[in-house]
């Protein structure tokens, strides 16, 4: 493919830490490394969360900084007109790029707020809902991070499936390097961590299922710690008073930048997702990365990102968890074999194999 101009929604990649951040500052860092003959523009307000020495950067302008979500949402499409793709990073696309000649593409990650709409706000509901619904009528094509994604876009959304190309995720190479026993014992010491401690890493928050978990422990009599690693919020001060009046030994590590966070998955004994519901699930595949036992749930898209080197446990079901967890902590040699799976699982979502997908529908886009 001869070069061309791609820009690229990046309000995620400068402005949020988290899963659909860490996805765009993916994606651009790929393009960049695996199709350097392209131009790439990233639309949004800057930050240093995300690189931008090698791009063109596309803000909004005039009266459009006062409303810069108005902007992304379609006041940008005048700065667009010389762009031959555009790839919408999490589930939304302009407004009106449809009646322009611009190619386009847009990344879905899941449909939670229609799975579990009692999760958020009827105004959240309805807003993303149209912003969905939009793009994956008027996209040109469509990618899922998961066949779970796919099959709730065509459900929810009556996406239509000829359009939808299921892309699965990578995550930072941070994962990838060996982590030393220093830097374990360096990480350890500076967050106090217990000696020995299952790891949990995500938002705090109710979808991810952590009063269960805490019931799952205090089910399975298990003593380790379990430490998680998410900013503090009201679930979080919730989980701290379940685990206290159960006898359950929880630290909660708030504000921990990215480059520790390696460390925490290599000193942990295992760990454990029970998320309800999820897109991808990119702890599951940090973990694996880094050479970590990985307990998770059945069903949504688990199975996906953890094939046969995690363990299952139905979410609903504390028991189950406990049980799951206690064949972890007690059986080294079933340690060893899901850290040897794992990391032959995680060989699946590599840079160059998800920045060849991409590369191959932003060729087919440009053959329309």
């Amino acid at each position: 493919m001869n070069g061309i101009t791609i820009a690229y929604d990046a309000k995620r990649a400068f402005a949020n830490r988290r899963g659909l951040g860490n996805y765009s500052r993916d994606v651009i860092r790929l393009m960049q490394t695996y199709a350097p003959q392209n131009d790439y523009v990233l639309c949004g307000i800057p930050s240093a969360l995300c690189d931008t020495s090698h791009v063109r950067l596309f803000s909004p302008r005039g009266l459009w900084r006062l409303f810069p979500s108005l902007w992304r949402s379609g006041g940008c499409l005048h700065q667009l007109r010389d762009v031959t793709l555009y790839h919408g990073l999490s589930g939304e696309l302009p407004y009106g790029i449809h009646r322009t000649s611009i190619r386009t593409v847009v990344t879905v990650h899941d449909t939670i707020f229609m799975r579990y709409p009692h999760l958020y706000s009827p105004t959240y509901r309805w807003l993303f809902a149209c912003k969905v619904r939009y793009a994956c009528t008027h996209a040109d094509l469509i990618i899922a991070i998961s066949e779970q994604t796919k099959q709730d876009l065509i459900h929810y959304f009556h996406a239509d499936a000829q359009k939808i190309r299921v892309v699965y995720q990578g995550c930072s190479n941070l994962y990838r390097k060996p982590v030393t026993d220093a830097q374990v014992a360096q990480v350890r010491s500076q967050y106090n961590l217990p000696e020995r401690y299952m790891l949990y890493v995500g938002a705090l928050e109710e979808r991810k299922n952590l009063c269960r978990l805490i019931e799952a422990v205090v089910t399975a009599k298990i003593e380790v710690p379990l430490v998680l690693v998410g900013a503090m919020s009201a679930y979080g001060e919730q989980l701290c008073r379940l685990a206290e009046k159960a006898g359950v030994k929880i630290q909660i590590c708030s504000d921990v930048p990215q480059a520790d966070l390696p460390a925490f998955y290599k000193g942990a004994e295992l760990f454990v997702y029970p998320s309800l519901y999820e897109g991808f699930g990119i702890p599951v595949l940090e973990a694996m990365c880094i050479g970590t036992p990985v307990v998770t749930s059945t069903g949504s898209c688990f199975a996906e990102t953890g094939g046969d080197a995690a363990l299952y446990a139905d979410p609903l079901q504390p028991e189950q968890i406990g049980a799951q967890l206690v064949r972890v902590l007690s059986d080294a040699d079933l340690r060893n074999r899901m850290i040897t799976k794992g990391q032959a699982q995680a060989e699946r979502f590599t840079d160059e194999k998800v920045a060849s997908s991409l590369i191959q529908i932003y060729h087919e886009l440009c053959e329309f």
